[in-house]
């Protein structure tokens, strides 16, 4: 096989499909891997730490997507590098199809393009091997970029975000306790803040007080307790993920207009679409505006900022998958591996394991 590691052109996507120390694994097996030229700046790497791990430096996109029978990528192509793919090739990557535009997913079906989604592989017990990690980087990153949008010269109410003598701590709310919002509720614990979380699985509440040594508030979220929640709140996290579905809406226009003025509402669902009534996705360029009196931050992909950090932590993730690939070649691995074959968006002409594709019109897709 040839593999190929295109550059990412996502604004603010700095992280890249593989790291050098990747590049043995399949030419171990003697596979070819092409890395395009400057692909791994953003994480840190130099094309030398690639061509001395066993790579070949492609010095164009049309190269590495032309010649390449796998594409290790990061984030979901633009519809620019989608034009570029040959046929049947094999896509891996993050790719969150439930927010992408009907016309991308018609490209990937016209040219019969295999797509596995990092996000969607799933082992027999439930859990997301790869989405795991790459979660909890984003629930500690949210805690860091809520203390920046809380100072006064961010826009914010100018509050600490920690415990200090003669002042309150701030009120943080989370709503979903699943990987990235249990991660962000035990940083946020840990640096002082008073922490509520709300969830619709009473099972997930207890598994995070059991397993937490901070102190924090657990709810169930009824839209009385968000409501009330949310009434006193200086952050509150949207940290709602239904695998492979858009994500639903958690909070209304309504309850933000009825927060405190200059609160903060981070939307970590807005690659899947969106969980605040009032999001709509922005950049690390301009991460912020104003809605209801209240300060939003709805970046997508908020962790391609970490990026060397995010790709040492997907390689070790998918290090399962991409050595059984380079091992049997993709067809092989997707029948012997189930875990592979749910993360499967679309194969070869067919939809698989995408419950509903939706056009949310975002400048992100």
């Amino acid at each position: 096989m040839i593999i190929g590691v295109p550059k990412e052109r996502r604004p603010y996507e700095f992280r890249v499909g593989l790291p050098p120390s990747g590049i043995s694994l399949f030419t171990a097996y003697d596979h070819i891997v092409y890395v395009e030229r400057g692909a791994g700046v953003g994480a840190g790497f130099s094309d030398d730490d690639y061509t001395q791990a066993g790579a070949v430096i492609a010095y164009s996109e049309d190269e590495v997507l032309g010649r390449a029978d796998v594409v290790l990528k990061f984030a979901r192509p633009l519809a620019e590098e989608l034009e570029l793919l040959r046929e049947r090739q094999t896509l891996l990557g993050f790719f969150h199809m439930e927010a992408a535009r009907q016309e991308k997913i018609e490209v990937l079906m016209r040219k019969r393009i295999t797509t596995i989604a990092y996000e969607l592989i799933e082992d027999d017990g439930g859990y997301f091997p790869v989405l795991a990690p790459a979660s909890q980087l984003g629930g500690r990153l949210v805690v860091q970029v809520a203390a920046r949008l809380m100072q006064n010269d961010f826009g914010g109410r100018g509050i600490l975000l920690g415990n200090i003598v003669g002042a309150p701590p701030p009120e943080v709310v989370i709503i979903g306790a699943g990987m990235v919002g249990g991660t962000a509720a035990a940083t946020f614990a840990l640096s002082g803040a008073h922490v509520t979380v709300l969830d619709i699985d009473l099972r997930r509440l207890q598994t995070l007080q059991a397993e937490s040594s901070m102190s924090m508030v657990t709810m169930l979220a009824t839209p009385y307790n968000i409501r009330r929640a949310c009434s006193y709140a200086d952050i509150v996290v949207g940290a709602v993920y239904v695998p492979g579905e858009r994500a639903p809406i958690v909070l209304s226009r309504e309850i933000i207009s009825r927060m405190k003025r200059r609160a903060i509402v981070i939307d970590m669902a807005i690659d899947s679409g969106g969980c605040f009534e009032t999001s709509r996705p922005t950049s690390h360029g301009s991460p912020t505006y104003i809605d209801e009196g209240v300060i939003h931050c709805c970046v997508p992909n908020l962790p391609g900022v970490l990026g060397r950090t995010g790709t040492h932590l997907l390689f070790t993730a998918a290090y399962p998958y991409l050595e059984a690939i380079a091992k049997m070649g993709v067809e092989k691995a997707l029948q012997e591996i189930p875990a592979l074959e749910r993360g499967v968006n679309t194969y070869q002409g067919q939809i698989k394991h995408l419950n509903r594709l939706v056009d949310v019109g975002s400048s992100y897709t």
